[in-house]
C-alpha cells in the first residue's frame, strides 16, 4: 500500500510517498480502507519536529480520517466490511479522565496515523461515521471537533448567554463558533482577515474583530461586553495572544488552552490579574472515545457540518496541503481525498 511518512529526519522535505506491506489485522483489530484525512496545527509540528523531536521514526504522521471497514480480525463483533468509520484521536483514551498512558495512545505522533491507503486499528478505537456526512466531514471531527467540545461543552460549560471568545478561523475555531451557538451563547470572533471574518459571521458570529486593525482587543471585548468582559476565551495563539485573553475574561471567567500557533513562551503575561480576578486557565488536551460520542450525538441532532477549507487535495498534493496551512491561507479544516 502507499503511505506518506517522514523518513530518517523531520521536515516537509523529508515527507514521503513510499510503499509499505498491506496491514492484516490481528484478533480485535479492524482494517480500513482510508478515503480522507484532514489536516491540524499539530500535524504540521510533527513533520517538522517541533512537536517532539524525540519521536521514532519513520512515523505515518496526520490523526483525523475517515474510511470504509474492509476486514476484521478474529473477535471483532461491532464491525463488518462496508461499515463507514473514523478513528478516534487517543487510541487508549475511552471513556474517564485522561493519564499519562492513555496520552501516549495518540495517532500521528505515538502511533501511526492515516496518511496511508489502509490502516488498523483496535475494535474500540473506531467510531460510525453519522450518514448524513461526507467521507471528508467526517475526517475533520477526531481532533479539532472533540477538542472544541471539550472547550465549550465538556469542560466549558457554556450555557444561553455566556460571551464567548473564539481565535482565528481554523478547524478548532470554528467547531467552537458552532458549539457555541448551539449553546446559545454570543460569539466573538477575531481574525487578521477581513474576508475570514465575513465567512464568520455567516457561521453565526455575533461580533467581529480585527486584530491587526485593533491589537488591543481585549478592550473591543470589553466594550462589546459593557465592561463585564467574556465568559469564556478559546485560546489558540499561545504566546502573542495571552496576555490579551486575560484582560479580555470577565472575573471569575475561563480561559480554554488550546493552541500554540504564534509560539510556546509567552512573555508579558500579567499573571496577577489571573489571581486577582479568579481567571481559571483551563488546558484542553481533546476528549475520549466517550466524548466523541456525545458530539456526534449533539451533531447528529442538528446535522452540524464542519467547515471545511474551500481548496481540496488530492492524496498525491499532501505536501501542497502542508504549505497551505503553513502559510495560514485556509478557512476551516484542510481535507485530502485519497480515493
Amino acid at each position: 500500500m502507499r503511505a506518506f511518512e517522514i523518513s530518517g529526519q523531520f521536515g516537509l522535505d523529508h515527507l514521503r510517498l513510499v510503499e509499505r506491506p498491506m496491514p492484516q489485522p490481528k484478533a480485535g483489530e479492524v482494517l480500513v480502507r482510508m478515503s480522507a484525512a484532514t489536516l491540524n496545527y499539530r500535524d504540521l509540528l510533527v513533520v517538522e519536529g517541533t512537536y517532539n523531536p524525540k519521536l521514532r521514526l519513520p512515523l505515518i504522521p496526520v490523526s483525523d480520517g475517515a474510511g470504509v471497514v474492509q476486514a476484521t480480525g478474529k473477535g471483532v463483533a461491532r464491525w463488518r466490511s462496508g461499515d463507514r468509520v473514523t478513528p478516534i484521536f487517543f487510541q487508549g483514551w475511552l471513556e474517564g479522565e485522561p493519564d499519562r498512558e492513555k496520552l501516549g495512545t495518540g495517532l500521528g505522533a505515538h502511533l501511526n496515523g492515516v496518511l496511508s491507503e489502509y490502516g488498523v486499528f483496535p475494535e474500540d478505537g473506531l467510531l460510525r461515521v453519522p450518514d448524513y456526512l461526507t467521507d471528508a466531514e467526517a475526517a475533520a471531527l477526531p481532533c479539532a471537533g472533540v477538542t472544541a467540545w471539550s472547550a465549550i461543552v465538556k469542560l466549558g460549560g457554556v450555557a444561553p448567554g455566556d460571551a464567548v471568545v473564539v481565535q482565528g478561523t481554523g478547524g478548532v475555531a470554528l467547531f467552537a463558533l458552532q458549539f457555541a451557538k448551539l449553546a446559545g451563547a454570543t460569539v466573538i470572533l477575531t481574525s487578521s482577515s477581513d474576508a475570514k471574518l465575513a465567512k464568520g459571521k455567516e457561521l453565526g458570529a455575533d461580533h467581529l474583530i480585527n486584530y491587526r486593525a485593533e491589537p488591543d482587543w481585549s478592550r473591543a471585548v470589553k466594550d462589546l461586553t459593557n465592561g463585564r468582559g467574556a465568559d469564556l476565551v478559546i485560546e489558540i495563539g499561545g504566546a502573542t495572544t495571552l496576555a490579551q485573553s486575560i484582560r479580555a475574561v470577565r472575573v471569575g471567567g475561563t480561559i480554554a488552552m488550546i493552541g500554540v500557533v504564534t509560539g510556546a513562551a509567552a512573555s508579558a503575561v500579567p499573571l496577577p490579574l489571573v489571581v486577582m480576578r479568579q481567571i481559571r486557565m483551563q488546558g484542553v488536551t481533546l476528549g475520549s472515545r466517550a466524548d466523541f460520542m456525545a458530539m456526534l450525538r449533539a451533531c447528529a441532532a442538528v446535522q452540524l457540518r464542519p467547515v471545511l477549507d474551500e481548496k481540496r487535495f488530492a492524496f498525491d498534493e499532501v505536501s501542497a496541503a502542508f504549505a497551505r496551512m503553513a502559510a495560514g491561507e485556509h478557512f476551516g479544516k484542510i481535507a485530502i481525498e485519497m480515493l
